[in-house]
C-alpha cells in the first residue's frame, strides 16, 4: 500500500506543480504580486493531499514564537516537505535558495516574482554581501526570511555543519534567530519515492538573544536545532504493508 500510495501522491505533486506553473506565468506578466497567493495554494493543496494520500499528519510545536512581522528563521531541512510547509506558517516569507533554481524555465522566474533570494554559492565573499543586501530589503518589506543553515537536505537526524551566513544575517538584520527543528526525513526521505505513513514534528524555538557574537550564536544555533535529536522516536519504519 505504501508504494501505490507514494505513487498517487507523486502523481497529485509533480501534476498540480505543472498546472499551477502555467496559470503563475500568466499572473506573473499581469500582476507579479499575485505569484504568491497561487504559491500557498498550491502547498496548501500538496499538503493536503499527503495527508489524505500518504496519511502523513503533521505535528507543531511552539507556533507562538514565530512573529507576524520580519524574522529569521534558521530551519533544519531533511526534505521536500520543509519547503512546503514554510508558505502555510509565515505570512510573508522568503527563501534563501540557491541561484540554480532561477534557471529551471518558468519556474525560476516565478521565483524571482515573490522576492526570494537567491545566492551563488560559490561566490564566496561576494555571495555573502548579496545575500545581505536582499535581506535588508525583504526586513524593509516585513517578511520572514527562511534559511537552511546546513546548506543542504541531511540524512534524518543529522545535523550537518551549519554556514556561517545566518550569523552574517543576524548581525546585519538585528533580527534574533529563531531556530527550528524538522524530522521530515524519517518520512519523507530527501532522494527516496516513498512517502511512509505517520508524524512529521516540526519544533520551532524561542528566538536566540541578539546580542550574542557570531560564534556564540552558531553554538547556541547548533545546540538547538540538535536538541531533540536524541530524543526521536526509536520505532520501526511501518512495513509496507501499512
Amino acid at each position: 500500500m505504501i508504494l501505490l500510495r507514494s505513487l498517487l501522491f507523486n502523481i497529485v505533486f509533480y501534476g498540480s506543480t505543472f498546472l499551477i506553473v502555467l496559470p503563475a506565468t500568466v499572473v506573473r506578466l499581469i500582476s507579479p504580486a499575485g505569484v504568491m497567493p497561487l504559491a500557498r495554494f498550491w502547498t496548501r493543496f500538496v499538503l493536503a493531499n499527503l495527508r489524505l494520500i500518504c496519511r502523513i499528519r503533521i505535528q507543531i510545536d511552539g507556533l507562538d514564537n514565530l512573529p507576524a512581522g520580519p524574522a529569521l528563521i534558521a530551519s533544519r531541512h531533511e526534505s521536500a516537505f520543509d519547503t512546503l510547509l514554510w508558505p502555510t506558517l509565515a505570512p510573508r516569507f522568503c527563501f534563501v535558495l540557491k541561484q540554480e533554481l532561477l534557471r529551471i524555465p518558468l519556474f525560476g522566474k516565478l521565483l524571482l516574482a515573490t522576492g526570494m533570494i537567491a545566492i551563488d554559492r560559490d561566490g564566496g565573499g561576494a555571495t555573502i554581501r548579496s545575500m545581505v543586501r536582499q535581506a535588508e530589503q525583504a526586513v524593509k518589506d516585513g517578511r520572514q526570511i527562511v534559511i537552511f543553515p546546513e546548506g543542504t537536505r541531511a540524512p534524518p537526524g543529522v545535523l550537518l555543519p551549519l554556514h556561517p551566513g545566518v550569523a552574517a544575517l543576524a548581525s546585519r538584520t538585528g533580527l534574533p534567530v529563531i531556530p527550528v527543528e524538522t524530522d521530515s526525513g524519517t518520512l519523507w526521505g530527501r532522494e527516496s519515492f516513498l512517502k511512509r505513513p505517520g508524524v512529521i514534528r516540526v519544533v520551532i524555538h524561542p528566538p536566540l538573544g541578539t546580542d550574542l557574537g557570531r560564534v556564540e550564536l552558531m553554538r547556541q544555533l547548533e545546540a538547538a536545532l540538535s536538541k531533540t535529536l536524541k530524543a526521536r522516536r526509536a520505532a520501526p519504519m511501518p512495513s509496507e504493508e501499512s
